[in-house]
């Protein structure tokens, strides 16, 4: 029998709040997405949890999804839980399409993150539990710095590389920033909701240079869901492949990255040229840059002055890059990043975006990644890749 998985209904909590418990978002969004799927929630027959912080952060090592959902009347669910870093979200959706193939019914993916406790060392310890050990050890031995955060000194250096190896400039990536806040300007879920400059983001505190802060993405809390089923309700968006990889040193990120987006262009029968919006892991804003060219969308050296020149704005020539604000301005819960990018493209495909909507939109990817290994080796691999291939029902 073939079958397809459709987004049916979703989730999602604003993301400029810090009062919230991981409990409270996570029964908020399930309450959304059963609403919008018209779906009780005894008739759900698996749920796939992403969170990568709960076992560090509010003392949660195991069962998170039973905990956090045991109000939800989720009583014929199985509840399989995800820690997969920040890829957490594109990991459960991942799991949780197959599982819509194979015949499962009503399946549910949901990503939570409660990142804001005060301990913002701990929070930074938790986001570098995504690193190997061996691989934490030696980036603290030669990237530690003021800030605090080897992983965006790891992403300075990838920026250095733009500007030495592709001719990338600083300009450039506070562009990138501004489109981010201007399209989450845009967002009433957006972490950041204020535009922004060019001069603003480039005089903004130095993080680790080129890198200044409203180049960086920040901790968020939030959650996100999605009901799947083979079954479409109407308008409802189809996926279209789901792809995903794990690194193991042997290349580097972008590399990796390079490699998977050739798989799932493969997997969905498309170019990236066919593709109207993307939402994709700009945990910096030269990352969504290197990004863009590494899947293809842009050849080496030409995302940058596209940016700059608006391109890749809502309204712009050529793909439609981070609708909703990307992790810039939307904001990063690590676990439920995947899923909120899907959500906005499903927004996006749906015709219901708002101001921020990508006109005609009819096919939509979304790029999640997690995790780094290999650094001790001399090449920092991707820990995890998902990419989602969205189309308009």
């Amino acid at each position: 029998m073939d079958r397809t998985a459709h987004i049916v209904g979703t989730g999602i909590t604003p993301m400029n709040r810090r009062d919230r418990t991981a409990e409270d978002m996570a029964l908020d969004v399930v309450a959304q997405a059963l609403t919008r799927a018209g779906v009780e929630a005894a008739d759900i027959n698996l749920v796939v949890v992403g969170n990568a912080t709960a076992g560090r952060l509010i003392d949660q090592g195991c069962i998170r999804g039973q905990t956090f959902l045991r109000q939800a009347g989720l009583r014929n669910a199985g509840i399989v839980n995800i820690d997969n870093s920040c890829a957490g979200g594109s990991s459960a959706l991942h799991l949780a399409t197959l599982a819509t193939l194979g015949g499962t019914r009503n399946v549910l993916a949901l990503g939570v993150e409660k990142m804001w406790t005060g301990a913002r060392g701990e929070t930074l310890a938790g986001i570098e539990d995504g690193v190997p050990l061996i691989d934490r050890a030696y980036l603290h031995d030669k990237l530690e710095n003021p800030s605090g955060s080897v992983l965006m000194a790891l992403n300075a250096t990838w920026a250095v590389g733009l500007i030495e190896e592709r001719g990338a400039t600083v300009e450039q990536f506070a562009a990138a920033a501004v489109k981010s806040r201007r399209h989450g300007a845009l967002n009433p879920n957006a972490q950041f909701q204020q535009e922004t400059t060019i001069d603003e983001v480039l005089g903004s505190p130095a993080i680790v240079p080129p890198l200044t802060r409203m180049m960086c993405s920040s901790f968020t809390d939030g959650a996100a869901a999605v009901v799947l089923s083979a079954t479409p309700t109407a308008g409802a968006t189809r996926i279209r492949a789901s792809t995903v990889r794990s690194g193991n040193g042997d290349i580097d990120y972008h590399e990796r990255l390079a490699e998977t987006a050739s798989a799932a262009w493969e997997d969905a029968g498309i170019d990236p040229d066919d593709v109207d919006v993307v939402e994709l892991h700009d945990a910096t804003s030269p990352e969504e840059l290197y990004a863009l060219e590494s899947l293809g969308f842009f050849k080496p050296g030409d995302a940058g002055p596209a940016t700059l020149a608006g391109d890749t704005s809502i309204g712009g020539k050529s793909v439609t890059v981070n609708t909703s604000g990307g992790l810039l301005s939307r904001g990063h819960p690590l676990g439920a990043t995947g899923i909120a990018q899907v959500i906005e493209l499903d927004d996006q495909l749906r015709g219901r975006a708002g101001g921020r909507q990508v006109a005609g939109a009819r096919l939509a990817v979304a790029a999640n990644t997690g995790g780094m290994i290999g650094s001790h080796a001399g090449r920092t691999d991707a820990g995890f890749i998902g990419i989602h291939v969205l189309e308009a029902g």
